[in-house]
């Protein structure tokens, strides 16, 4: 069955697109396998959710050069989404609506952010702003989307997560994660 986006929304949802960036879609500095396929995935979500007044964020990693999740100061990754460059930059075909609000993450020194509502205030937004229900998707699967779905499930949010508008760093990353995105009470939609 295929699922329409404009007659997903209602009332007190939001959509959040997480860290569809060029480092992590084919050619960047970390690149996720067929990263880039998410975008025609979550266009039609995010266009319907701008046509339906549906509050819409998109979240990008934003490290500084000295950034600890990169492998030269301990971490795990190579260095990828350096503030103002185009591995940064949110991919070209990735439709950025007027009104659609930017969370930058990844910016402290001292510890890495994967989650979008990790230190974001994002959460409190949403809040305030009477959101009960959020669509994800992004990249990676198997590590931010995971953060976020995590914590959104934390904070009280029901979480629809779009499975098509994700792509995992591993295929076992990816079943790991969604095992524990249901176990949070996350509803994946095929």
């Amino acid at each position: 069955m295929m699922v329409n986006p404009q007659e997903m929304f209602r009332p007190g949802d939001a959509l959040l697109v997480v860290d569809v960036q060029n480092d992590f879609c084919p050619g960047g500095a970390l690149p996720i396998e067929h990263g880039d396929e998410v975008v025609a995935a979550l266009n039609p979500w995010i266009d319907a959710a701008q046509k339906r007044c549906i509050p819409i964020f998109l979240s990008r990693d934003w490290h500084p050069s000295g950034h600890p999740s990169f492998a030269a100061n301990g971490g795990s990754w190579p260095v990828h989404c350096l503030q103002d460059t185009r591995g940064a930059a949110l991919h070209s075909e990735l439709l950025i609506p007027e009104g659609a609000e930017i969370v930058t993450k990844g910016t402290r020194f001292d510890q890495d952010q994967l989650s979008v509502f990790d230190q974001t205030g994002l959460s409190d937004k949403l809040r305030a702003d009477g959101i009960r229900r959020l669509w994800v998707g992004g990249l990676a699967l198997d590590v931010c989307v995971l953060a976020s779905v995590l914590d959104g499930c934390r904070e009280g949010f029901d979480v629809q997560l779009l499975l098509a508008g994700c792509r995992p760093v591993t295929a076992e990353g990816g079943r790991e994660a969604l095992e524990k995105m249901r176990q949070a009470g996350a509803e994946i939609v095929e």
